[in-house]
């Protein structure tokens, strides 16, 4: 029961970049409308040859390299996607073949948006309950493939690619680096964001998710911070779902977290749904923005009006 921390972070993205002046030629929009909606400039989109599980394959092998940890030393698997294409072999039984991982416990996680703050929840209370003891936790999403390419609301925001943790045992006497987990989600609500269909496809209510996002989730990201026992202002930096810039910095601001560095990797990333903060965060350490020890907000929010929070200690 010593708790859990992340010990390495990974990401991934397809080669292929889609800009605005791309997307002004597919349907009726701009770079400044674009810009002045939603603050994207970029995307990246994946190739019909690439499928979730390579996109996770590819993220989780650099969180592992990271951690200095071969596929024998993993037990469990987590993966949290919303846009996984075929339902058996699961995502998460896919990566593990890929990677070479021997027998672990292999699970797949959709909770859209709020996907790999559940999942990283997850692996936490598993390896706290002593039934795992390394978890790579990852958020992989193609929205792509599920997007409305007729429609300039939608389309314009979806991007493509995966991000993944290392989570592992503290040592005995550590201080856990994974927080309490706040997560919850208003069923009711639950169609302001929908993916479904035949051929699923990508639809939200944006008005109705920007209302709720910018007024009902700072209360709820300021308790994730008091339940690990710190003010949003003792935070090094604050990664929240990437969904449109106009929804981040109001909410960051909301919470209160004054010195902290905010994510903004939805300028060149778009909306990449489950790995939007996994694929944040990693960028974050990638350049030296944060350092080993800092107390990061991780906060996903979105589909099922669902949210989970907590702060983690950067790896």
């Amino acid at each position: 029961m010593n708790g859990s921390r992340i010990a390495a972070v990974g990401h991934y993205q397809p080669a292929k970049v889609l800009t605005n002046e791309d997307l002004a030629k597919l349907v009726d929009t701009n770079d400044e409308w674009i810009r002045s909606r939603v603050g994207i400039r970029t995307r990246h989109i994946a190739g019909p040859d690439e499928p979730v599980d390579d996109l996770a394959a590819h993220a989780a092998a650099k969180a592992l390299a990271a951690a200095g940890l071969t596929p024998q030393d993993i037990d469990l698997v987590l993966v949290a996607t919303s846009t996984a294409v075929n339902r058996s072999p699961n995502m998460a039984a896919r990566v593990s073949a890929r990677l070479g991982i021997p027998g672990p416990a292999a699970i797949d996680v959709n909770v859209v948006c709020a996907g790999f703050t559940h999942a990283l929840a997850t692996a936490d209370h598993t390896i706290r309950a002593g039934a795992a003891t390394r978890a790579l936790v990852i958020g992989a999403d193609k929205m792509s493939e599920v997007a409305d390419w007729t429609d300039r609301t939608t389309c314009v925001l979806v991007g493509d690619g995966a991000g993944a943790a290392v989570v592992e045992a503290c040592p005995v006497g550590a201080e856990p680096g994974i927080g309490p987990v706040l997560w919850g989600s208003v069923p009711e609500m639950g169609n302001a964001v929908r993916i479904e269909g035949q051929p699923a496809r990508f639809a939200q209510e944006g008005q109705s998710v920007y209302r709720w996002a910018t007024t009902r989730l700072p209360p709820l990201a300021r308790e994730a911070c008091e339940r690990a026992g710190l003010a949003p202002e003792d935070l090094a930096a604050v990664v929240l779902h990437q969904a449109n810039l106009r929804i981040i910095e109001p909410l960051a601001a909301k919470i209160g977290a004054v010195n902290a560095v905010v994510a903004r990797d939805v300028t060149e990333s778009g909306n990449t749904s489950a790995a939007s903060i996994p694929l944040a965060f990693s960028k974050l350490v990638e350049q030296g923005a944060i350092t080993s020890g800092d107390p990061i907000l991780l906060f996903g929010f979105g589909g099922n009006l669902s949210y989970a929070g907590q702060v983690v200690r950067c790896p």
